[in-house]
């Protein structure tokens, strides 16, 4: 089970059926010297993967009645938003999700554990099935969420499927069950190469694309969008061919469908040697919830701007309009210090393989006061920090447009994840020009970076109890993502002294520019920028570290961000040479930067583990952080910056993909620690959330454990009206596009 490979030579008969009842063969070759390759552990989650409950009650309690309505009502419309998801994630996740939602809503946990030992499943086995399903239910789809590799169950297909039959859920509708069984049963289990991790073209499964789309259709259809001024945030590609000529559909989520005459973006146009349709109606029955309850939340509203947001939004969802959406941002901006906060649509676009497309996110949150206004108090302050960052004035706004910086406890997080902290809205324009919100999610923060010492990898023993006690306190310290605007003219480039000679033209923006780099560029910088700031007395002091206690935070900041750049290579992948999640390839970047930077600063060696298995060991030396370390970042902050701000994608390319190379050449094999850390990784926590119910006029609040079983009991009970009509929809949108991925 620990080992990554098992690789069996002159195998019998007897021992080839274990390893097919076990179902961990992946591949046998040849007749007399037979091969068969164990499934790597990293497509499972574990039995023991952390699970923990959200606690949002205390929070939820001190609303009036009123904000838990309006928090209701939203946190509604991102649930069923949140299952937009699993369309987009991959063809089989919504076929997955309905399959086990009939199963756990005919018998819940508990309950069908006695059908499983009738199916002749193992208590581990079980327990294998619920995790799994869990990690459905967590990541909405069958990709990690952070990571994107796939995860299948960790038990033999025969056990899932004898499961299924022995299942009260069969027994009442054997007919049904056996078609869902028969749509996903192939794909659940699959790990052939293109289907190990999302990506585009040969490179992984993505399903904002077509099956046959490839880079080069993505650019080319970003170059379309372009020329109509269209954003690719709300949409997914799908390409034909019709008399030898290709045919693009570019299809954007709204609640209606069909085309209308009077917005000239849609229909058909004539692209170069191509067609495009731009057609509305994607995710349509889950777009009209989305509406519906965003209109219910409108009626508990603390005041015009959330009204006005909301109006926004529920257009843009209704229509299929990015700039509304863009508006209703615009709203929520001006809402300063909400109790209730909330934001939802297509936001991030870390899985889009061409890095464009928005996955759907819907969060509601109550604003925790005291971690607050230690932020307030750090926003107040930017204005003399910022001339501390290390470029000159003119790659920055003339006006600092002070943004909101709240920490909030999690009420309803709907998506694929859960973050500890987002910077919003990410649109360049708007935030160039009239700003943004930074949110800590402080309930997230608590769970998340709670840290056993036993389960610390890579660092000293020295380094550990230090680690557990300031990870914490470090993290509210780094989370300070610098956001700057650029001044077009006369503009010198800082390291060379010449004239600025690109920048952004019409409507290009910094996604549709950078494309596959710029989520984990921008995180990189934001990285940057949080290392650097943190070495400021000032900022320190503000969240109440002085003296010795401040520079225990500074080193922990530090080491937190070279381990993590170690612990990055879990997701890189070797066989196609590239990064499958922004943060940690931001991280990997950082740790090469400081590795680089010499003279002690950053130690990386080999070693054995007292278990005899390969391990490694990170240190730093935390006298030459604000020496070496601090000029390092200085200088590679400011080309981060310069390479942005004049839109030289070329230059900036060159650079972040040089750091992001995994390599076995030079002082460090790269190739060989990766495995390293493989053999150490520990799975991604997973939270289980509370639903609201609407009783007697009141709203109330259901938690639930934190386990496994815990988490699905939230899913069973999430959609308790309409949960047999959701589930029809989700299967009708799965089977109208299943030949595209053929």
């Amino acid at each position: 089970y620990l080992f990554r490979r098992l690789i069996v030579t002159e195998v019998d008969s007897e021992a080839c059926a274990h390893f097919d009842r076990t179902k961990r063969t992946i591949q046998v070759e040849g007749s007399s010297c037979l091969k068969c390759e164990m499934v790597d552990s990293q497509y499972y989650l574990p039995n023991d993967i952390g699970i923990s409950a959200l606690d949002c009650r205390e929070a939820f309690r001190l609303l009036s009645p009123k904000e838990q309505m309006y928090a209701h009502y939203l946190s509604r419309a991102s649930w069923y938003g949140g299952l937009i998801v699993l369309i987009q994630t991959s063809p089989e996740s919504a076929n997955i999700y309905v399959l086990l939602q009939k199963m756990f809503r005919a018998q819940a946990p508990p309950q069908l554990e006695a059908a499983a030992t009738a199916a002749g499943l193992s208590a581990e086995e079980y327990q294998a099935f619920l995790v799994y399903a869990a990690g459905l239910y967590a990541n909405m789809g069958n990709y990690k969420s952070f990571g994107d590799t796939k995860f299948i169950p960790n038990l033999p297909k025969e056990k899932f499927k004898a499961l299924v039959w022995e299942s009260l859920a069969f027994k009442q509708s054997p007919g049904d069950m056996e078609a869902l069984w028969g749509c996903c049963c192939e794909s659940l289990y699959s790990l052939e190469d293109k289907q190990k991790q999302l990506g585009l073209g040969e490179k992984g499964i993505s399903a904002y694309f077509s099956g046959n789309c490839c880079l080069e259709d993505a650019e080319f259809a970003q170059k379309f969008l372009d020329s109509k001024n269209l954003s690719a945030y709300n949409t997914r590609l799908f390409k034909t061919e019709v008399d030898g000529k290709r045919c693009y559909e570019v299809r954007l989520a709204s609640a209606k469908k069909g085309e209308y005459p009077d917005e000239v973006c849609f229909g058909k146009h004539e692209f170069e040697d191509a067609v495009f349709f731009v057609k509305r109606g994607d995710y349509a029955f889950l777009m009209e919830k989305v509406c519906q309850n965003l209109e219910k939340a409108k009626d508990y509203a603390a005041n015009d701007n959330q009204k006005r947001m909301l109006e926004e939004y529920i257009h843009s969802f209704a229509c299929g309009s990015v700039e509304a959406h863009k508006e209703g941002s615009r709203y929520w901006i001006k809402d300063k210090g909400p109790i209730v906060e909330s934001y939802i649509g297509f936001i991030e676009s870390y899985r889009d393989p061409f890095g464009s497309r928005g996955e759907f996110e819907g969060f509601v949150a109550v604003v925790n006061k005291a971690m607050s206004a230690r932020f307030a108090q750090l926003v107040n302050s930017a204005e003399v920090l910022l001339p501390e960052l290390p470029w000159p004035p003119a790659f920055e706004k003339d006006r600092f447009l002070k943004p909101d910086f709240t920490s909030l406890d999690v009420l309803t997080f709907a998506g694929s994840g859960i973050p500890a902290g987002i910077n919003i809205p990410n649109y360049d324009d708007i935030r160039q020009t009239e700003g943004f919100k930074n949110v800590s999610l402080g309930n997230v923060l608590a769970v998340a970076y709670a840290t056993q010492k036993d389960k610390l990898t890579f660092l000293e023993e020295s380094d550990k109890d230090l680690y557990i006690k300031w990870k914490g306190p470090s993290f509210e310290v780094q989370d300070d993502k610098g956001k700057f605007n650029f001044d077009q003219s006369a503009v010198r480039n800082p390291e060379t002294g010449e004239l600025i000679s690109s920048w952004y033209k019409g409507s290009e923006t910094w996604d549709s520019k950078f494309s596959t780099i710029a989520s984990s560029y921008e995180e990189c910088r934001a990285e940057c920028v949080g290392l650097y700031l943190c070495l400021n007395k000032q900022v320190l002091s503000i969240f109440g570290h002085e003296g010795e206690d401040a520079e225990e935070v500074v080193y922990v900041n530090w080491l937190t961000m070279v381990r993590a750049g170690l612990l990055g290579l879990e997701f890189y992948t070797s066989e196609s040479k590239s990064w499958r999640q922004a943060h940690m390839q931001a991280r990997f970047v950082i740790l090469r930067v400081l590795l680089e930077a010499g003279e002690g600063l950053v130690g990386l060696k080999e070693c054995t583990g007292a278990d005899g298995r390969p391990d490694a060991v990170i240190t730093l030396d935390r006298s030459k952080i604000h020496t070496v370390g601090k000029s390092a970042i200085q200088r590679f902050l400011c080309r981060l910056q310069v390479h942005k701000s004049t839109a030289d994608v070329e230059g900036g390319r060159a650079l972040y993909e040089g750091y992001s190379a995994v390599t076995a050449d030079g002082t460090h094999n790269f190739l060989h620690l990766r495995e390293t850390v493989l053999l150490r990784k520990e799975a991604r926590k997973m939270f289980v959330q509370a639903n609201t119910y609407i009783k007697d006029d009141a709203v109330e609040l259901v938690e639930y454990e934190g386990s496994a079983a815990g988490l699905i009991q939230s899913f069973v009970e999430r959609f308790p009206d309409d949960a047999e009509k959701v589930e029809a929809q989700l299967l009708e949108m799965t089977c109208m596009d299943s030949s595209c991925w053929c």
